[in-house]
């Protein structure tokens, strides 16, 4: 089931608005400048890979969503990336790509083991030999979700001069069995009523990504805990992991 906010187009129309290019976007840009072919699973709007191409990459980009909305604003700005709607589930490649990456955070919409292990292997298969896999998913060791609060509104301005603010709100009392279930609501003096989209992210430690990742055929090459490369932490925000095939 895909989120509300990434299912209406007039909501994936504010995704970048409210999610700008940033120190991660940087850091993925700088593994598909050094890879030929290239998969990103999860793209959303497809930023990463159309500030590829628009840099003049030109090897073979696509980028897979299972949200239509998202997509419709990817196509909008470039036809000249590869871009396919569904999942790991219903698409799959055999050893075709140098590169495989899951950017904003979106290995966390997968929330249950049989959904980490199909993506995981699903990607495993996709990657040629010496290929690399890289994504982030957040610690949760850092608490995030204490911070989505109500009173932590943000601001933004449709296409259309529409104002919109955007709240969050988590639900059942935070972390239970390792998700955490929330609201984000959209609302506008303009609007006849609000937009509320239920969300679950899934919040693996450490030791059992590394398990999920093993059990697929994937060794983690590289960790870190911020995308300013510092070293994992017990509270570091992030889990950044570079893996690759296991030989």
């Amino acid at each position: 089931m895909v989120d509300h906010s990434f299912a209406d187009l007039s909501l994936a129309a504010l995704y970048d608005r409210l999610n700008p290019w940033g120190p991660g976007d940087d850091y993925y840009l700088g593994f598909v400048r050094q890879a030929g072919d290239v998969l990103d699973v999860g793209c959303g709007t497809g930023q990463l890979l159309r500030r590829a191409r628009a840099e003049g990459h030109t090897g073979r980009l696509t980028g897979l969503d299972p949200a239509a909305a998202m997509l419709v604003q990817a196509r909008a700005d470039r036809t000249d990336v590869e871009w396919v709607l569904g999942d790991t589930r219903v698409r799959s490649w055999d050893a075709e790509f140098d590169l495989a990456v899951m950017t904003g955070h979106a290995f966390q919409a997968l929330v249950r083991d049989e959904e980490i292990r199909g993506c995981l292997r699903a990607v495993r298969q996709a990657l040629r030999p010496g290929g690399r896999f890289v994504f982030e998913t957040r610690n949760p060791a850092a608490r995030a979700w204490e911070r989505w609060t109500p009173d932590r509104a943000r601001e933004v301005v449709a296409a259309d001069g529409t104002p919109v603010r955007v709240t969050h709100e988590v639900l059942d009392g935070g972390l239970r069995d390792g998700r955490v279930r929330f609201t984000e609501t959209y609302d506008s003096d303009r609007w006849p009523a609000p937009r509320v989209s239920h969300s679950v992210l899934r919040f693996l430690d450490g030791d059992s990504l590394a398990g999920f990742l093993a059990e697929a055929g994937l060794t983690v090459v590289e960790q870190y805990g911020d995308w300013d490369g510092r070293p994992p932490a017990p509270t570091a925000p992030e889990i950044i992991t570079v893996a690759v095939p296991t030989a």
